[in-house]
This record gives structure tokens, sequence and C-alpha cells, in this order.
């Protein structure tokens, strides 16, 4: 049984982690990490089987991770960096010349934990369901995970691997959307409105659940019942409501932290609405 308090107060460390990054180099997006901070906390430590400490490519025998809206690197670089994939400490190299942690996830530096460089929006989904038909043509019964971002759903891209994914029975992929309403140049009803996005999946073959992102026990219930569905013959889709900028008040439910730094005293304010609880880098 997962244990809610620690994974929570992971979370509270990798809200700290996310602030520090984007300010150290006045360049990043705080807001969708901070709203999918309780999503990757629980996948990398509670939900997928996979191995850090031996980490290759293939990730044969192992549940697999893609994310497709790479700007949010932060979170993810946070809760790798944290589960082990590579020293903590190097998240203090985040967005510099050379680093292995770039703006948006790369794998050609080699860095542990990710597969497929991500940040043009679209195009994740797709890969994961490459990943995913790999694992059954190799006889591996473990899954593919995937995130996107809601604002991605405007891409033809998305749609396209929908209708193949269901047309082909890939269910052994558990997509997930993070449905936090919000994009670069404001909301995503105002950008270009996605009208019922749980029907379009739906009426794309595929079986669709939904979950509050930001409550721990719910995340877990329900990556928990996505994989009890996986083999069925269809794919799995969450819609994940979140708050962009959740854990820092001033942030909270504004799309102006898509990709906005914050200065000295907002960082002070952010990092004391969190504990530190595992050590800052």
């Amino acid at each position: 049984m997962a244990d809610i308090q620690k994974l929570e107060q992971i979370v509270s460390q990798v809200r700290r982690d996310i602030v520090r990054m984007v300010h150290q180099n006045n360049s990043g997006h705080p807001g969708g990490s901070l709203g999918c901070a309780e999503y990757f906390v629980a996948l990398y430590n509670e939900i997928m089987t996979h191995q850090p400490n031996n980490w290759d490519m293939d990730g044969q025998n192992e549940d697999i991770f893609f994310l497709s809206n790479g700007h949010i690197s932060p979170v993810f670089y946070s809760v790798l960096g944290r589960a082990g994939y590579f020293p903590v400490k190097e998240m203090a190299t985040f967005r510099s010349l050379d680093s292995r942690l770039q703006g948006h996830p790369t794998p050609h530096e080699g860095l542990p934990g990710i597969r497929v460089a991500s940040g043009s929006l679209g195009q994740g989904l797709s890969v994961a369901l490459g990943a995913a038909q790999a694992k059954k043509l190799n006889k591996d019964n473990k899954l593919v995970f995937c995130l996107m971002g809601d604002g991605e759903q405007q891409e033809g891209q998305i749609w396209e691997a929908a209708m193949y994914a269901a047309a082909k029975k890939v269910d052994n992929i558990i997509a997930t959307i993070d449905y936090n309403k919000a994009q670069i140049d404001g909301s995503t009803d105002e950008v270009l409105s996605l009208g019922n996005l749980k029907a379009k999946w739906e009426a794309f073959g595929w079986t669709v659940l939904e979950m509050n992102g930001n409550k721990m026990e719910e995340v877990i219930a329900t990556l928990n019942k996505a994989k009890t569905l996986t083999g069925k013959g269809t794919p799995i889709m969450i819609m994940m409501t979140t708050q962009m900028g959740n854990g820092v008040d001033f942030m909270m439910g504004s799309h102006k932290w898509h990709g906005v730094a914050p200065n000295n005293e907002q960082l002070q304010s952010a990092l004391a609405q969190n504990a530190e609880t595992l050590g800052d880098y």
C-alpha cells in the first residue's frame, strides 16, 4: 500500500527543485511542472517497475515513460534525479551550456531516463505507441506510459496516433493528458477550444478515466485502476485535471506562469510554501 505521506514529502521537495532550477537561469516552465508533480512522483515512486541503477535505452522487462510536452522538463529532471537516474547535484546545471539537462529533454548526451527528444509538441504519443508495439513483439509484458499537455491536443498528429492505437489494439499503453485548460497564450478555450475532450477520445476507441492530478491518493488509485484495464484490447487514456502552478499560491491557475521564472522574492515565497524534505541540490 502506498505511503501517501512519504510521496507528498517527495512532491514538496520536487516543487522546491522546480522553482530553484527555473530561477537560477531565469528561464524555464514552472507552471505545468508544478501542476504535474504528484503525477511524476507517483509514477516513479509507486506505479512503474523501472531500473534507475541499470538503465538502458531499450527498457526491456521494465515499464517505460515518454514525456511529450517536453517543456515541463524541470519536474521530469527533479523526479529522475531523486529516483537515482543521475546525481541530484546535476540539477544545478539546468539549461546551462553543455549541460545534459537542457530546456527540453534530449537523449543525445546520454542522460539516463530520457529515451526521446521532446518539446516539438504532438509527437510523444506516436513514439510511445511504437515502444508499446515493440514490447508486444518482444513478448515483454511491461507497460508504456506517456504524458501530454492539453494544448497539445490541438496538434493533428495526436489524432492520427489515437486512431492508430485503437485500430491496432495497442492495449499496453497508459497515456495521460495534463488537463489544466491553460497554454502559453491563454486558456485552451480561447486559443482553440478542445470541446468535449473525453468524448473525443472515447469516440476514437480509447478507454478513458478521469482523476484529480493534484490529489495523491486519487492519482495512485487511478493509475492502478488503469493498469488493471490493460491487455483488454483497447488503449487507456487518463484525463488528469490539474492546477497550473499547484503548490505555489501566486502561480496557481494562471497561464502567465507557463514559461516565466520567479524573481528572487518570488522564489523565497515559493520555497517557504514547500518544506525541504530530501535536501536541496
